[in-house]
C-alpha cells in the first residue's frame, strides 16, 4: 500500500465488517500517518516502537488492529494495556469501547482510587481486554484477581511518562507475569535512555516507526512568549488574565506545574468570571471524570490543569494552550502543545517566561523548526476593548460539543434489567429471549454484564425500542421482569 498518496482507507487492511461499521459511525474514514505505519505490523503480530505525540492517533493505531485480532468466544483478557495515569486508562477504554462496540469487545479499565470489589467483579466476567495504570493491575496480579495466561498483547502507551512517574520497575514487574510469547507494543513521545533499555531488554525484533519530528513541524501551531521577569504571583496571575482576554479563545488550557498553582489561577479566573474548571492530582477521581466531560462537552472555555491531571485530554477544537510557566523538561512541552491544533486546525501556544527561561527558547525552536515570538500587551484602549468582547464572550451560553460517538451510540440502546446472577440468570438466558423476538438475531445483541442484582445488554442496529417493548411483557427465564433504558455513567 502507498503511503504517500493518502489514498489508503480502512477498508484496505480487510477488517472485521463489524469494526468498519464502527469506524464508519464514528467518522473515522482513513488512517492518521501513525495509524498507516503501526495497523499493518500490529495485524502481522510484529513487536512495535512507535515514537508519536498526542493527537498523532496513536491510540486508534493499536486500538483498531487488536479489536480485529481478539477472539470474541475467549472469555479470559487476551491484551492488556498499560498507561500511567487514570485519565488516559479511560479514554483508552472509551476509545477500544467505541472501536469495538458492534464486534462486542469488553475492555474493564484498572485504577486507582475506584472500588477494588468492583473491578474484580468486572474481570470475573467476559472481558477481551485489560486497560489499567501500572500500580492497579499489579494489585490485581498479586491477589491473582486478573488472569494472564491468555495475554497475547502487551501495550505499554506513553513509555516516556511511565518513566517520568517512576512507572518502568512496575511495568517491568507486571511483564514477569505475562506469557513470554507474546506480542509487544510501545509508543512514546520521546526516547529517554530508559525508554530505550526497555524496549531492547523485552521487544522482540521490533518494527522502529517514528512519526513526531514530521508531524510536530507539519502541524499548524503558532509558539508565542510573554515576558513575566519578576513578577510576583499576583501580577503573573492578572498578566495571565489579561493575556487570556486579549486571544478569547472559544477553548483554552492552561497549564500549571503545581496543584497549588492551579488553584490560585483557578480562583482567580472564576473571581473574575471565566467560565473555568480545574484539574489536578488532589482532587477525587469522581471530581476529575465529571470535569473531563464538561469540559469536553464545551460546558466551559478554560481547564487549568497539572500536567499529570492532563494526561488523556483528548478534546477537539482547543485553540489555545498556555504554560504558566514553563515545565521541567521539552518532553513535557511537546505533550502540553499537543493538546491544540489538531485535525488540521490551527492553534496557539503561549508560554509568561522569566528571563532566566528565554535560554531555553532556543532550544525548543530548534526542536519545533519555528521561531517563538515574543507578544506585548497592547495599550490599555485596546485592553478595554478585548475586555467587553471578552465579557461578551462569558456572557454567551456554551455550545454544546457534540461527541464524536453520538452515530455510534444512536444505533445502540443498553437496557437494564433488575434481575441477576442472584436470579440465576444467565447471559444465554438473555440471547434465547431476545432472539426470540421477531426481527432479531445474535448479531443484534452487544455487550452483555451479569451481576448479582441486576444485568445489562445492549441492543445492536437500532433495534433497542423493539426489543424494550418486548421485554416488558415477554418472560426471561420464566418470569416478566422489570426492563429500562440503563442510565449512563
Amino acid at each position: 500500500m502507498e503511503i504517500a498518496n493518502n489514498k489508503i482507507k480502512f477498508e484496505d487492511y480487510m477488517l472485521h465488517k463489524d469494526i468498519l461499521q464502527a469506524l464508519h459511525l464514528l467518522g473515522l474514514h482513513s488512517p492518521t500517518p501513525v495509524q498507516c505505519e503501526v495497523i499493518p505490523h500490529v495485524l502481522q503480530k510484529h513487536d512495535v516502537i512507535a515514537q508519536a505525540q498526542t493527537g498523532s492517533g496513536k491510540t486508534a493505531s493499536y486500538a483498531i488492529p487488536l479489536c480485529e485480532l481478539v477472539d470474541w468466544e475467549e472469555n479470559k483478557p487476551q491484551v492488556m494495556i498499560l498507561t500511567p495515569t487514570r485519565e488516559l486508562a479511560i479514554q483508552v477504554q472509551q476509545e477500544i469501547t467505541d472501536i469495538g462496540k458492534l464486534k462486542r469487545i469488553k475492555a474493564p479499565a484498572l485504577y486507582g482510587k475506584q472500588s477494588f470489589k468492583g473491578q474484580e467483579k468486572d474481570l470475573k466476567q467476559k472481558s477481551h481486554m485489560v486497560v489499567g495504570t501500572p500500580g492497579r493491575v499489579l494489585d490485581h496480579l498479586e491477589r491473582g484477581t486478573l488472569f494472564t495466561g491468555h495475554i497475547g498483547y502487551l501495550v505499554i502507551d506513553e513509555a516516556d511518562e511511565m518513566f517520568h512517574m517512576g512507572f518502568i520497575e512496575q511495568v517491568e514487574e507486571i511483564m514477569s507475569y505475562l506469557p513470554k510469547d507474546r506480542v509487544t507494543l510501545l509508543f512514546s513521545a520521546t526516547m529517554p535512555k530508559e525508554v530505550v533499555r526497555l524496549a531492547e531488554q523485552y521487544l522482540n525484533n521490533p518494527v522502529h516507526i517514528k512519526i513526531q519530528g514530521e508531524e510536530l513541524s507539519s502541524r499548524n501551531i503558532a509558539h508565542k512568549f510573554y515576558s513575566c521577569d519578576g513578577m510576583h504571583t499576583d501580577e503573573r496571575i492578572a498578566l495571565l488574565q489579561n493575556i487570556l482576554k486579549v486571544h478569547n479563545p472559544d477553548s483554552c488550557i492552561i497549564f500549571a506545574n503545581t496543584r497549588a498553582e492551579v488553584e490560585d489561577i483557578y480562583d482567580a479566573l472564576w473571581d473574575d468570571e471565566f467560565s473555568c474548571g480545574r484539574l489536578h492530582g488532589g482532587m477525587e477521581q469522581w471530581e476529575r471524570t465529571e470535569v473531563m466531560r464538561d469540559f469536553k462537552k464545551g460546558l466551559f472555555r478554560y481547564l487549568v490543569a497539572t500536567d499529570v491531571a492532563a494526561r488523556g485530554i483528548d478534546v477537539e477544537n482547543i485553540s489555545l494552550v498556555v504554560n504558566y510557566e514553563l515545565p521541567g523538561d521539552r518532553e513535557t512541552y511537546i505533550h502540553r502543545i499537543g493538546r491544540t491544533g489538531r485535525a488540521g486546525q490551527s492553534g496557539m501556544a503561549i508560554s509568561m517566561l522569566e528571563r532566566y527561561e528565554q535560554s531555553e527558547l532556543k532550544a525548543l525552536e530548534k526542536l519545533l523548526e519555528q521561531t517563538i515570538e515574543e507578544l506585548t500587551l497592547p495599550d490599555e484602549a485596546v485592553l478595554l476593548e478585548a475586555e467587553e468582547a471578552f465579557r461578551a464572550k462569558m456572557n454567551e451560553e456554551p455550545e454544546e460539543k457534540g461527541n464524536r460517538n453520538a452515530a455510534l451510540k444512536a444505533q445502540i440502546m443498553k437496557l437494564q434489567i433488575d434481575d441477576g446472577k442472584k436470579a440465576k440468570i444467565r447471559p444465554v438466558d438473555l440471547v434465547g429471549t431476545i432472539c426470540a423476538i421477531p426481527g432479531l438475531e445474535a448479531k443484534d445483541i452487544g455487550v452483555i454484564q451479569i451481576l448479582d442484582w441486576t444485568s445489562t445488554v445492549e441492543i445492536l442496529n437500532g433495534k433497542g425500542q423493539i426489543v424494550l417493548d418486548a421485554l416488558q411483557t415477554k418472560p426471561i427465564k420464566a418470569k416478566v421482569r422489570k426492563v429500562r433504558i440503563a442510565k449512563e455513567k
